[in-house]
């Protein structure tokens, strides 16, 4: 396991379209990474230094969309000359057509089970289909504007999509109702995502603002205002702790769902970041721009990876212990114990760094039930000065011994979880010095010697 967290670094680029990137996707077996573009173009990049990339002609106006279906077999591409392809990604290039709306196709996705497609138009609709022989199924119409972009759940019962009405809708795939909209952007919306765990939703804007909706209970969670012009997409890391955006300021910026603050900013891009796109697993992620160029960087910061240290704990405990002993356990003190409350989970917003509104989408503390296993250990009365108890002719319960073992093991994990923390905290302090420092060298050299 990684110890210290490392900077997102640049990996390769690829040059081959010739006009603006419009959008990206990883093939889910991390051999190729397609790509659409204004050119009317679609390319599938091989990660195979002695294979060529694919250039797939069929489309007669720009794409506007790509992604990969679940098994990686197939590319769908939504374009400007409303129509939709499916392409098998490999050297023959061949595709299949069909004319899905009236206007400019402006997103495709996938079902997670790869049965379905969705697609968004600019003739205000959404529409969804079978992906074998392309059946349309239904429509869905409430928005008043272009629909810029769809998406399905996790789980493929429901969908999101944003529109240049300013409205983030919110559908139930199997009543083909609206369930809500939420209505907070303050300008048009250019790209919609669902959270890993399906419980909440991003969007972004031409408010320059990305926001996130907890979708059970319809609450803004948070509402970062990080850029300086329109973000024009943005992706969820596989562990749901991150999500990366692309903006017409020409940066990309990676924020700390967590911590509710911005991580990292990256300038590669010369003039307009158009979008990006996380690998499944989360270890990449791609960027595409107005400068024609794809770049694949590689993600490090996730390298601290939570479940790898909850397998290390479960393989020590899995390992034969002696049987405990009185002896083990220390003498209980004849005071009695002074309960400390557990903090409560925040519930209001706290504003964060560079004008971030967070309400923490994780709560590091134990939960109720922890707190009721760990209440036994109070609960005993102390013993009476001068009696003898034999304890050594008394067993641990299976049941008990169990219990003990997983509060032990939680308690390992959130010592694991301060540590890296620390790390954290130490970085940070070490880059403030550094910029203390530089300050302070700066003012040197400006002061005006007498």
């Amino acid at each position: 396991m990684t110890s210290v967290l490392e900077d997102p670094t640049l990996e390769r680029h690829f040059k081959g379209h010739r006009d603006t990137v419009t959008s990206l996707d990883f093939n889910p077996n991390m051999k190729q990474l397609a790509s659409g573009s204004m050119d009317s173009c679609l390319m599938v990049w091989n990660f195979k230094p002695q294979m060529r990339a694919y250039r797939f002609v069929g489309h007669k106006d720009a794409v506007m969309s790509v992604v990969f279906s679940p098994s990686g077999h197939l590319v769908a591409s939504a374009s400007r000359d409303k129509t939709v392809r499916l392409w098998i990604p490999s050297v023959k290039g061949e595709s299949t057509v069909f004319k899905a709306h009236t206007a400019t196709v402006r997103s495709v996705d996938f079902s997670p089970d790869g049965q379905a497609l969705l697609t968004s138009s600019d003739d205000k609709s959404i529409k969804v289909w079978t992906v074998h022989r392309q059946k349309f199924q239904f429509s869905l119409n409430q928005h008043m504007n272009w629909v810029r972009c769809a998406r399905f759940s996790p789980d493929g019962r429901m969908i999101v999509s944003g529109s240049d009405d300013k409205t983030v809708k919110l559908w139930d795939r199997n009543t083909k109702e609206c369930v809500h909209t939420f209505f907070e952007h303050g300008g048009f919306v250019n790209s919609v995502a669902f959270h890993p765990s399906g419980t909440c939703i991003a969007a972004a804007g031409t408010d320059s603002t990305v926001k996130v909706w907890d979708i059970r209970t319809n609450r803004l969670l948070q509402h970062y205002q990080v850029h300086t012009a329109a973000v024009n997409g943005l992706s969820f890391h596989s562990s749901g702790n991150y999500l990366i955006t692309a903006s017409n300021d020409s940066t990309l910026k990676i924020l700390d769902l967590l911590e509710g603050r911005l991580f990292y900013t990256l300038h590669g891009h010369q003039g307009p970041a158009t979008t990006v796109a996380f690998s499944r697993a989360g270890d990449f992620f791609a960027s595409g721009g107005s400068d024609e160029q794809v770049m694949v960087w590689k993600t490090n910061f996730d390298q601290v990876d939570y479940s790898e240290v909850l397998k290390s704990h479960k393989a020590q405990n899995e390992q034969p212990q002696p049987p405990p002993h009185i002896h083990d356990i220390p003498p209980r003190s004849p005071h009695t114990v002074r309960q400390v409350p557990r903090p409560a989970v925040p519930q209001t917003a706290a504003v964060g760094q560079n004008g971030a509104v967070s309400h923490s989408l994780a709560d590091f503390s134990l939960t109720s039930a922890d707190v009721a296993m760990r209440e036994p250990e109070h609960a005993a009365p102390p013993p009476s000065v001068g009696a003898t108890q034999p304890l050594e002719r008394q067993t641990i319960p299976p049941q008990l011994a169990n219990t003990l073992e997983h509060i032990v093991g939680q308690l390992d994990v959130i010592t694991q979880t301060v540590s890296i923390l620390e790390q954290r905290l130490s970085m940070t302090e070490n880059k403030l010095r550094e910029a203390l420092d530089n300050q302070q060298k700066i003012t040197l050299q400006v002061r005006p010697t007498d």
